[in-house]
């Protein structure tokens, strides 16, 4: 019994470095746990104790997945339904052109300039396509940008594009059958009822029954996690549904959400993104740098050269456009899942899936970096602040968050 309490501790103390390094550096804890965690897995392999670390134990990858869910639950419920019927067009406009251009200018160049299969070829153009809702969730935790419109029309965004991920994946590579339309009812029905019956478990049970609220959400979350995996989708997607759905005043108590936070961030996000990292083989990508080159290229190149002149249409400022463009960039959560679903269903080859993955990777560090190095827009951040502290000054305990929801 004591293995997995030692593993457990070797994966919290790469985190407490991570939160370190973070903190000096100024960047977000997410990518300095994804460089952390590649680091180790470079060491680990190159003395031989790779299975030592067990990454691939079960409870660790149940542990690291519900640090994916939690995590895009959060996300969604940060999304404003006010400021997402405001921003629908650019939300879906700049979504479905993150989507598309890298899909399409990702698979043209795995077939025709690096020679991969057709199949092969769709599925780096889907891996590539995303961009990752958990790492833009993190990076606007810690900037604050969460709390402006900036921030939640950025969060939108990236759920269109993945979206359109999901979707391809499924069309191309898994057919739709019974187990789909199943999820799918299920998750509606669920989904529908869930904002009144978590009301009022919170109205009749919130004050006396310890944290009740948290388990029930929990509990569904796993439930439709459980169901999107039978169904051969992915427990990520209803996960932001629910959030998106308690995102008005169901799942705007302050502490509540901080408590999430704490659980999320604090303890399972650092196994997901750690984790992330140790699957990256770095002889594999060291041995053929160029075809890592070009990935890289083509997927941040198609995203920039596509999204810059339509995030233009809504974003005048440049440090605001660039910041939007790179942050859609991104990628981590369905692009690994994507290549892990080519790899397992024999789509791809290891060799294959170590390119896509490391890639992959490397968009959520490197664009995320230089967005919040070089084009932070911290004009919004003051103006948001600015608000706070008047809303404090006018109205002595007044919640913020109340008065952005008037």
């Amino acid at each position: 019994m004591e293995l997995p309490f030692a593993i457990a501790a070797v994966w919290l103390g790469l985190a407490v470095v991570s939160a370190i390094i973070a903190y000096h550096l100024r960047i977000s804890i997410a990518l300095v746990e994804i460089c952390v965690g590649v680091a180790t897995g470079a060491v680990a392999a190159a003395i031989g104790v790779t299975d030592r670390l067990g990454a691939d134990g079960e409870w660790l990858r149940f542990l690291a997945s519900s640090g994916a869910v939690l995590l895009t639950f959060l996300a969604g419920a940060e999304l404003d339904p006010v400021v997402m019927r405001v921003k629908l067009r650019e939300v879906l406009v700049v979504g479905v052109v993150g989507f598309i251009a890298p899909f399409l200018g990702c698979a043209a160049l795995a077939h025709f300039v690096l020679g991969w299969g057709v199949q092969a070829s769709w599925l780096a153009g889907i891996a590539l396509s995303t961009t990752s809702m958990a790492v833009v969730y993190a990076v606007m935790l810690d900037t604050g940008l969460n709390k402006t419109d900036f921030g939640k029309g950025i969060l939108g965004a990236c759920f269109v594009n993945d979206l359109g991920t999901v979707l391809a994946l499924g069309l191309i590579f898994a057919p739709f059958t019974y187990k789909t339309a199943v999820f799918a009812t299920v998750t509606v029905v669920v989904l529908a009822a869930l904002p009144a019956v978590t009301r009022g478990m919170t109205r009749i049970y919130g004050n006396r029954t310890a944290a009740i609220r948290t388990k029930w959400v929990v509990l569904v979350l796993f439930g439709l996690g459980a169901l999107a995996q039978w169904s051969g989708s992915e427990a990520v997607l209803p996960a932001y549904l629910a959030g998106m759905v308690l995102a008005g005043r169901a799942a705007k108590d302050a502490h509540w959400m901080r408590r999430i936070r704490t659980l999320t961030i604090g303890f399972l996000t650092p196994f997901y993104f750690l984790r992330a990292g140790t699957l990256v083989s770095v002889t594999t990508v060291v041995s053929a740098p160029l075809i890592f080159g070009a990935l890289f290229a083509g997927k941040v190149l198609s995203k920039v050269i596509g999204l810059y002149p339509v995030i233009g249409r809504f974003r005048q400022q440049r440090q605001e456009r660039w910041y939007y463009t790179l942050l859609m960039s991104t990628g981590l959560t369905f692009g690994t899942i994507s290549a892990l679903y080519g790899l397992t269903h024999g789509v791809i080859t290891q060799g294959q899936y170590s390119f896509l993955v490391a890639v992959v990777i490397a968009s959520a560090v490197i664009p995320t970096a230089i967005a919040t190095y070089r084009f932070l827009p911290s004009h919004l951040l003051e103006a948001d602040e600015a608000v706070e502290i008047a809303a404090t000054v006018e109205g002595g305990e007044t919640d913020y968050d109340d008065l952005r929801d008037e």
